[in-house]
């Protein structure tokens, strides 16, 4: 077995989009890592704040009443910087000042690919924890943040339905989603969609229109269509502009519901799923393994090497797609 290099010094950041959860995650950490003796260290605003040297020691307290809030008290951002070698080197040095001797980092796998050219440079233990929304890392089947997002874009759907079915329209309701279709996905089939457009599925855009003219035939005037933001086809306003063009007397409204989906108080499976794997990290900083991410598959521990969870991406199971052809007919 490698032997496992001691720590003293725990730095945590968060890095990328945020995403619900976050802190219940850095609460975790903060209050596992005292626990067992060691010292934590808040790296703000992710990568750019370690190059900048914004780092404060954190204590018990400073945790205190943050598991149920939004977004990440460390702030979190993107940095071009660190993507170059001498921007990690600057990271190094800061990182010495403090006598910070590992990290952990809340993000997806942008943050991850980060995390693991760092360790292999300067030798720093790094653990990752799959904080994204869109639920885009292979080797777990939650990710903090996705929960709260697919249910707030449920709630939103929910609200209006009501309204379509007033005014017999037909909604097309844009969600998060750039390179992954889960929000789009889940959030359609529980709030019963017609279509249901996703990357990860070629948009047959004159198969959605046929849908639509023979539910027209049976005087089904209410539809929904959700699509995620990354859609092949372009979009909800692509999608609206096309279906206009086919059938110039149907009643269109359009809906991207955007940022509200990244917001709000954490859902309890959040919360549960960040606290377990805020306090694994810890565990597996003081026990190995090291440079992994911690996921959870088939509701036990899945420790995926950094290495490879930045090469792999989550895949939708076809038998989904299938589920909303038949639940939508």
């Amino acid at each position: 077995m490698p032997t496992i290099k001691k720590i003293k010094k725990i730095g945590i950041l968060c890095s990328g989009g945020d995403s619900p959860g976050m802190n219940a995650a850095i609460r975790a950490v903060v209050r596992t890592a005292i626990y067992n003796n060691f010292q934590v260290f808040a790296i703000m605003r992710g990568y750019t704040g370690m190059i900048e040297n914004d780092i404060v020691e954190l204590n018990s307290r400073s945790v205190a009443n943050i598991i149920q809030r939004g977004g990440t008290i460390l702030k979190t951002a993107r940095s071009k910087d660190f993507l170059t070698k001498a921007g990690r080197k600057i990271a190094y040095e800061n990182l010495k000042k403090h006598g910070i001797d590992s990290l952990i980092i809340l993000g997806g796998d942008g943050s991850f690919r980060g995390a693991e050219a760092f360790s292999r440079e300067f030798d720093i233990p790094c653990i990752g924890l799959p904080g994204t929304i869109d639920k885009d890392i292979a080797g777990t089947d939650f990710t903090i943040g996705f929960d709260t997002a697919v249910n707030t874009a449920v709630q939103c759907i929910d609200k209006i339905r009501d309204t379509m079915e007033s005014h017999d329209r037909l909604f097309i309701i844009e969600v998060m989603g750039r390179d992954a279709g889960y929000i789009a996905l889940h959030s359609g089939i529980a709030t019963g969609a017609e279509n249901i457009l996703i990357p990860e599925a070629k948009t047959n855009i004159d198969d959605v229109v046929k849908s639509l003219l023979e539910k027209e035939k049976r005087k089904k005037l209410v539809n929904l269509i959700v699509v995620a933001e990354g859609d092949d086809f372009g979009g909800a306003l692509e999608v609206e502009k096309y279906i206009l063009k086919k059938m110039p007397t149907a009643e269109v409204r359009v809906c991207i519901l955007g940022h509200i989906q990244r917001g709000g108080s954490p859902t309890c499976l959040d919360r549960l799923i960040a606290s377990r794997m805020g306090y694994h990290a810890v565990e597996c900083l003081m026990k190995g393994p090291h440079n992994v991410f911690v996921g959870i598959m088939n509701n036990k521990m899945n420790y995926i090497p950094l290495k490879d969870a930045v090469k792999n991406k989550q895949k939708i199971d076809k038998d989904w797609l299938k589920i909303v052809k038949i639940l939508s007919s």
